[in-house]
């Protein structure tokens, strides 16, 4: 048997080998009994459609659909008669699960009064391009409120920020907020402010007073500003004139009062069982 020979045999045996090996492998993953494990689902209640804040929520907006068992989502529901009737105070994109917290309480209706929390109050506010900050004030975002006021005579004009860190709750008749998440602006003559009924009071009298500004805040930065204001003079670099007392009038005559005189030097002298003091020296006399 020559070389090539010898070879041919070789490469025969180890492919007869290998094919051996890889039915015999075969067989057994054939054989192999197939394990099944089901997934524990559990339903929620999804949105079928995309819902805007303020819309009442109908059977047609909603689905039920199928969610693992170990991801429970908080707040979530099972039925869809749960969500029937009730506004959005949150915007709800396809297939996001509906949740307690974007839901306004059953019976309180829809469009704009559930997205006012308790206690809270909605004031509009009338806006051009400048003081609607050119139309990046939009729902969500929050603001100073700056009144300048014009009293007249011999009072200067005066700008202060009255309100702080106000909450945009809706700009013109919009209670979407896809504007706010895509960064883009708004033009609208009407914003209307979350405030509290002190500042409503605040508020109300700065649009009647004066003439208003918004200011545009970092979301993150939530501390109050406190501020003095400033007036025309402080604007154009002179100094605050001194405070006014009340009731200041004409300047009298005010008679210094003479000081007390300083109690004499005196010494104790004993006389047998007599004590006395006597004076020696008084303020201004000469020693004797």
């Amino acid at each position: 048997m020559n070389r090539r020979t010898r070879t041919l045999v070789v490469v025969g045996v180890a492919v007869l080998l290998a094919s051996v090996a890889a039915f015999g492998v075969l067989q057994v993953l054939q054989n192999r009994p197939v394990i099944v494990q089901e997934l524990a689902e559990r339903h929620l209640v999804v949105a079928a459609v995309e819902i805007k804040a303020g819309a009442l929520l109908t059977p047609d907006m909603v689905r039920l659909a199928a969610w693992p068992a170990d991801a429970v989502v908080p707040g979530s529901f099972g039925t869809i008669e749960e969500v029937v009737n009730r506004g959005a105070i949150d915007s709800l994109l396809p297939n996001e699960p509906v949740t307690e917290s974007k839901l306004a309480a059953l019976g309180s209706g829809a469009g704009l009064p559930p997205l006012i929390p308790p206690g809270m109050r909605a004031m509009g506010v009338r806006v051009n391009d400048v003081i609607g900050v050119a139309g990046w004030a939009v729902q969500g975002t929050r603001v100073d409120v700056i009144v300048t006021v014009s009293p007249g005579g011999n009072r200067e004009t005066t700008s202060r920020i009255v309100i702080n860190n106000v909450q945009v709750l809706s700009v013109g008749p919009n209670l979407d907020q896809t504007a706010a998440r895509e960064g883009q602006n708004i033009a609208a003559s009407v914003v209307t402010l979350l405030v509290t009924p002190r500042d409503g009071e605040k508020l109300a009298l700065a649009m009647n007073q004066g003439q208003i500004a918004l200011a545009l805040r970092n979301p993150l930065d939530v501390e109050d500003v406190e501020t003095q204001g400033i007036r025309m003079s402080g604007l154009m670099g002179e100094p605050d004139p001194p405070p006014v007392r009340v009731g200041a009038g004409r300047p009298r005559m005010v008679t210094p009062v003479a000081p007390a005189p300083p109690p004499p030097y005196t010494v104790e002298t004993i006389k047998g069982n007599k004590r006395e003091d006597v004076i020696i020296k008084r303020e201004g006399d000469s020693i004797k």
